[in-house]
């Protein structure tokens, strides 16, 4: 439909958008490149942001992947929806895709910034800050402006699984109907963190949603497919994609949770992993002593669900195990017949 015809329907024609100093006009698609600095070497580093633009108005999203430069779940994520052509021909909307946003982290194998700095506690950045700060502060000045919502892919931690999951800002309403869309197993509604991607976005009145799915530096195909899944039915259900997707399974939602941790120093053998449903005082792995002299075994304190788990194979009196979900209740998939 041309400019004027939208017009004279009253439709307002799509905006072009601009990040950097590239306009990307309606119905095309392009890649950006935003310079983000150098490394001692002297060659520079760039983000890279696929563009993707339907003719017709509607939402403008933004795919990201590789906060956390370790957290390569994420960023195969979105890879994998560019390479399968999700996002081309939009029925409506835009969609800018960032597979990875941390290039300083995922050439160290490194969650942080050479600097030791976490980009998702820098946020909304300053150009004379940080190396981290200055990452943050590329998307908070040239992409977040334009967008209406996030979808925000990460992992767990250092040997830490996440059941695939979505995190939404507690108190969010909307954020929250799109966690239903996106119908992850497990919804947690969390406060945000101070100087966090959810901390701007709760400040711009933005819905953001979080995904958590398997650990870091380890490639999970089960969270990698609930991811893409999960991405595929909420833009189909805003009518942006015309793709098919799975029928909608149960979600549970979270709404407190704690950390069995160890009480002995050893070797650690989990029995249960992320996903299972358990019985407080049940068993669920065994500490041994690396001597062979006694062994201690892991109970639950709390019955409920587990949400995430240590795959460390030695591990330090304290260390966090197993995160259980332990207030939970069967949400129902949003009908938007």
């Amino acid at each position: 439909m041309s400019s004027e015809m939208q017009e004279e329907s009253g439709q307002v024609p799509e905006r072009v958008l601009t990040i950097g100093d590239q306009a990307v006009n309606p119905g095309e698609k392009a890649m950006v490149r935003l310079n983000v600095g150098r490394l001692p070497s002297g060659t520079r580093i760039f983000v890279h942001l696929h563009v993707f633009r339907s003719e017709v108005p509607g939402p403008v999203i933004l795919v990201l992947g590789g906060v956390h430069g370790d957290e390569i779940n994420g960023i195969e994520i979105v890879r994998r929806t560019i390479e399968q052509k999700l996002y081309e021909n939009l029925k409506c909307g835009t969609v800018i895709a960032i597979p990875l946003l941390n290039v300083y982290g995922f050439i160290n194998f490194s969650r942080d910034v050479p600097d030791g700095k976490d980009v998702n506690r820098s946020f909304p950045g300053s150009l004379r800050g940080s190396l981290a700060s200055r990452v943050a502060r590329l998307l908070t000045k040239n992409v977040l402006p334009l967008v209406d919502m996030v979808v925000d892919f990460h992992t767990g931690g250092a040997a830490r699984y996440n059941y695939p999951h979505i995190r939404s800002t507690r108190g969010d309403e909307l954020s929250f109907e799109l966690a239903k869309y996106f119908n992850p197993p497990f919804i947690m509604c969390k406060p945000v963190i101070s100087r966090s991607l959810r901390k701007v976005a709760k400040t711009k009145n933005m819905p953001i949603l979080v995904f958590e799915g398997g650990e870091s530096l380890r490639l999970d195909g089960f969270s990698i497919n609930k991811g893409i899944e999960g991405l595929t039915r909420l833009l189909a259900i805003q009518q942006m994609v015309d793709r098919p997707v799975a029928p909608p399974k149960r979600t549970m939602l979270i709404e407190k949770s704690s950390w069995v941790r160890a009480s002995e120093s050893g070797i650690f053998i989990w029995n249960k992993s992320s996903g299972a449903f358990v019985e407080k005082g049940e068993p669920v792995g065994m500490i041994y002593d690396p001597k062979g002299a006694r062994s201690v075994p892991v109970l639950v304190n709390r019955t409920g669900y587990i949400i995430g788990h240590n795959n460390a194979s030695v591990v330090n009196q304290g260390d966090a195990l197993f995160n259980i979900g332990y207030r939970y209740k069967e949400i129902s998939y949003a009908d938007t017949d």
